[in-house]
């Protein structure tokens, strides 16, 4: 009998071994699903960063496309009168008015006035290309339209005057166009309101008001003589002079001549 223990003990074992095979087997398997869900777990920690960074920068953007358009705009140029245009109450004629507008930024900078009113109102000079620190008095003319029914007449108006401002890469001829093609880079100034004065009574507005009209007229004037060249000037008095010797080497010629035909 207890040889047959014997004989019978690597039966069971071998038994036990095909039992325990297939357990052995799931715990591979298992091993197996466990370590690609760990793996893809690893995947999936390892791109997940890429994705979150680039929300992150694309967050960050936004944000801060956001917090640009809450910021002021950095004004280029500085107006006086900064927010009024003043104009003397005259029903039924035309008034002037003036601004001084000066390039405060470092950039050669172009400007352009727009009105709601083109049809009675415009501007001299509607446009023109600053250097940085340069300075230009700009005139607006507006007629009075007459009240209606003898009514008073309104001291607001409804008529506003738009600057819009424009970056340029240096000196050139001003165009209307350029505020077209690069209509992104635009920046409005300021928007400029009519406010009428009574001529008849004096004021600080008033009398500043007249001595910006005479000195845009004087610097109209200015623009209108011809600029003096040196160059050309110089080349003027040669040619003179060069036909002032031609004419007395003549002279003197004729009176040798004379003078041999008389001996």
């Amino acid at each position: 009998m207890a040889i047959e223990t014997e004989q019978k003990s690597p039966s069971d074992g071998k038994v036990w071994g095909l039992f325990k095979l297939p357990f052995r087997q799931t715990g591979n398997s298992s091993s197996t699903t466990t370590s690609s869900s760990s793996s893809a777990s690893n995947l999936h920690g390892q791109s997940q960063p890429h994705v979150d960074g680039s929300n992150h920068h694309g967050s960050v953007n936004s944000v801060s496309s956001v917090a640009k358009s809450f910021l002021p705009t950095r004004r280029r140029l500085k107006l006086d009168p900064p927010n009024k245009l003043y104009f003397p109450h005259e029903p039924g004629k035309q008034g002037r008015s003036a601004v001084r507008i000066k390039n405060t930024s470092k950039s050669y900078t172009a400007f352009k006035f727009q009105t709601t009113a083109p049809k009675s109102c415009f501007m001299r000079p509607p446009g023109a290309i600053l250097a940085p620190g340069e300075s230009i008095i700009a005139t607006v003319f507006k007629f009075m339209e007459l009240p209606e029914n003898n009514e008073k007449p309104d001291p607001k108006s409804k008529v506003k005057f738009k600057i819009m401002s424009l970056k340029v890469k240096g000196p050139m001829d001003y165009v209307p166009e350029l505020f077209d093609e690069l209509k992104d880079q635009v920046a409005i100034e300021q928007i400029l309101r009519v406010a009428f004065l009574d001529p008849a009574r004096p004021c600080p507005a008033l009398e500043k008001l007249k001595r910006q009209l005479a000195d845009a007229d004087t610097a109209l004037e200015a623009r209108k003589k011809p600029p003096e060249d040196a160059g050309s000037r110089i080349i003027g008095e040669g040619l003179v002079i060069d036909e002032w010797k031609e004419r007395r080497e003549r002279y003197l010629a004729r009176q040798l001549v004379e003078g041999v035909d008389s001996a």
